[in-house]
This record gives C-alpha cells, sequence and structure tokens, in this order.
C-alpha cells in the first residue's frame, strides 16, 4: 500500500498494515462527526506515526500512484473535516 502525505511524501506500507491504518481512518472521521478536535489529533497523529514508522520512504524519482492521501501533519481541524467524511480516506474494498 502506497500512502501520501501531503507536503512530505510518499510511504510503501507492508499490507498487513491496511486494517490499522483503515481503523485510524474511521476513527479520525468519528472524532470529526463528534467534534472532537483532541481526540481527531491524536488519532491522526498516530496514523501519521505509523505510515512513518511501518513504511518505507518511496523515491522522489519514482512515479507511484498512491492508495490514500492524507493531509500534511499541521492539518487544521476543519480542514481535516472536509477531507475525513463519508467512506474515509481508504475506502472500503
Amino acid at each position: 500500500m502506497i500512502v501520501r502525505i501531503s507536503t512530505e511524501g510518499q510511504y510503501a506500507v507492508p499490507d498487513d498494515d491496511a486494517a490499522r491504518i483503515k481503523d485510524l481512518d474511521n476513527d479520525a472521521i468519528a472524532a470529526c462527526e463528534a467534534g472532537d478536535e483532541a481526540k481527531f489529533h491524536t488519532v491522526f497523529d498516530e496514523l501519521l506515526a505509523l505510515v512513518r514508522s511501518a513504511g518505507a520512504a518511496v523515491s522522489e524519482d519514482e512515479l507511484v500512484g498512491s492508495d490514500m492521501i492524507l493531509p500534511p501533519a499541521d492539518v487544521s481541524f476543519e480542514e481535516a473535516c472536509a477531507e475525513f467524511s463519508g467512506e474515509g480516506l481508504l475506502p472500503n474494498t
């Protein structure tokens, strides 16, 4: 799975971590829907940390499509909630 963190780059994340990423995506949606900014930032920080630690950086020279595009780490709660909605950033397959 290829995950892009906006303004940062792409990471090749092992498929074994896809379920955890989807769970965190769903938790971020729930936090947005509940208007819980603190919970959102906790979940989003955990999601970013998982992608960075489990994933291997994809070279900028390599052209690869992203399965999931995350907002930048400094995204505002309002901007994030516009993206973390519906099926989320990683739709069910």
